[in-house]
């Protein structure tokens, strides 16, 4: 089977069938089980112990559009890209020690049921249609669209069968499996993943003195200027604002990072199906060490795939397929293919156990709260098999936008700034009121829908806000720290305006200052979450200080 890039010998092709199969029967032997209930369905019966949750975390965030992602950006501005990863640890340990004690407390089911708590049903609503939505066309549409792609570059199999197939097979084990079939598939899945980046990454490192480089000092003198480094400057040699300036990075990150790490269903699931408080607080740390590797395993490679393929490479986005083309044999190009399939499930089966979670518990069981505890599984499962479908049917349409990189990035900057907005204040400031979070939510959606509609290339060939020659030169995370103070500024002032909130609504549900969560009990050892934190930030620190 010939394809622009690479021929699929017989070897590797049954080595990705044998891994579709394999993992679907892996799936559904773990999570089936007769009669289940939806606690077990939904939430894997509350029994996840804090390793098998980190590595869920970390293999439904890592996607096929990361690994070809992350390559291609490594090759066109280096190691700072890798900042999407490494700042992942900071959110992470927030999502451990501010948000999990309360989500576990409150032995929430799903995050619009804490806005409800907090706030009012109404917010519940907003937050359990966006999350489907987010989910559908994000986590499941564009990643089934990007991982097509890539398979059809890389082995020539058609999009639309790729498309078909990856779908029908994820879907089917979630379908039946739940949410213990999720996390069961993702240990496996993690292992593949960094295996095969692990493999790429060291062979073509061994072909670097091929060019002339045998030492750190050859390598840095032959990539780009700060190809190497993980912090950039505020702005660019042509004097216009980087891309992932130190500005950008520590405070832009931070938006997108806490709506997606701390908030969003599709991840957060997984800490909710904790078997205690304690477990779900050190697996969200936990899987913050793991965001340390990709930069090494995922981003690198794109620096020497650089040095070692310039000439070949038209452009970055190519970048991996060049690399599996020229440095692994037949067999490892097969084992790596297979680690980009696990990439691509694990993010489409996360977030078709949320999109089932929130439908059957935000919507259905709201509607109706005598709905037999069958049937809450039964509408999971059916909302599963309708989201796929309909994800399929929009994944066929990823080629109309301009770049797959900015639509994943600027889709969700439409709600994640509000989003944002109404967990953090609601967690930390008492006086935040419910109509100060409906008019942000609602508030929010509406400037960022316009930020999205202006600066996404749909209706003209210009990025009116992030262009730097024709816009106003506006990276999107720097938008998006924008966006978040126009939210804050919303909340801060309609919740002056309108009456407090009664303590009881506050209960359990937010901090009465911010201290609380590092101080709270006593330290019990080196596993306690505060001690794990600790010890992740101390690491940073010194990655940052040796990359910078």
């Amino acid at each position: 089977m010939e394809s622009a890039g690479l021929t699929i010998p017989t070897l590797d092709l049954v080595i990705i069938v044998c891994y579709l199969l394999g993992i679907m029967g892996i799936g559904i032997w773990a999570g089936y089980k007769k009669g289940a209930s939806s606690e077990e369905f939904f939430l894997a019966g509350k029994s996840l112990r804090w390793p098998i949750i980190g590595a869920a975390l970390f293999t439904a965030n890592i996607s096929t559009i990361h690994l070809v992602g992350l390559a291609a950006d490594g090759y066109r501005i280096g190691l700072v890209v890798g900042n999407f990863e490494w700042m992942a640890a900071f959110t992470l340990i927030i999502l451990g020690l501010v948000f999990a004690p309360f989500y576990l407390r409150n032995r929430l089911r799903t995050l619009p049921e804490y806005l409800e708590k907090r706030y009012s049903p109404i917010t519940r609503t907003f937050m359990a249609f966006i999350s489907i939505l987010g989910a559908l066309l994000i986590h499941i549409g564009i990643s089934l669209y990007a991982g097509a792609k890539v398979m059809e570059h890389f082995f020539g199999i058609n999009m639309y069968v790729s498309i078909v197939v990856i779908a029908l097979i994820t879907a089917t084990y979630t379908i039946i499996g739940g949410l213990k079939a999720v996390v069961v598939t993702d240990s496996i899945q993690a292992v593949l993943l960094l295996l095969g980046a692990a493999v790429l990454t060291v062979v073509s490192i061994t072909h670097l003195p091929d060019v002339g480089i045998h030492s750190l000092a050859e390598l840095k003198a032959a990539v780009k200027p700060e190809q190497m480094n993980m912090i950039h400057g505020l702005k660019d040699a042509s004097g216009f604002l980087n891309e992932y300036s130190w500005l950008t990075v520590i405070f832009g990150y931070f938006v997108l990072g806490i709506w997606y790490w701390c908030t969003d269903q599709t991840i957060v699931q997984k800490v909710l199906g904790a078997r205690s408080e304690k477990d779900g607080q050190k697996g969200a740390i936990f899987a913050g060490f793991l965001k340390i590797i990709p930069v090494f395993l995922m981003v690198f490679p794109g620096i020497v795939g650089y040095l070692l393929f310039k000439e070949q490479i038209v452009e970055p986005n190519d970048t991996l397929l060049v690399m599996m083309k020229n440095l692994l044999p037949t067999g490892l190009r097969g084992l790596m293919a297979a680690g980009l399939l696990a990439a691509l499930m694990s993010t489409i089966e996360a977030a078709l156990n949320s999109t089932a979670t929130v439908t059957a518990e935000d919507i259905v069981k709201r509607l109706r709260p005598r709905t037999r505890d069958r049937t809450l599984v039964l509408v999971g499962r059916i909302t599963a098999a309708v989201v796929i479908l309909l994800a399929m049917l929009w994944s066929t349409q990823g080629g109309r936008f301009t770049s797959i990189f900015v639509a994943i990035n600027k889709i969700p900057m439409m709600f994640a700034p509000a989003i944002t907005t109404v967990f953090l204040m609601g967690v930390f400031w008492r006086r935040g009121t419910k109509e100060a979070a409906l008019a942000t939510l609602s508030g929010g959606a509406v400037v960022g829908g316009l930020y999205f509609l202006i600066d996404l290339p749909v209706f003209g060939d210009v990025q009116w806000v992030s262009d730097p020659v024709r816009g106003l030169g506006i990276p999107f995370m720097m938008a998006g720290l924008i966006l978040f103070i126009f939210c804050v500024a919303l909340y801060v002032i309609v919740s002056l305006l309108t009456p407090r909130p009664a303590e009881v609504q506050l209960t359990d549900l937010c901090w009465s200052k911010p201290s609380q969560a590092i101080m709270r009990g006593r330290i019990t050892g080196p596993t306690d979450p505060r001690v794990m934190s600790g010890i992740l930030v101390v690491i940073m620190i010194i990655l940052y200080i040796i990359f910078h």
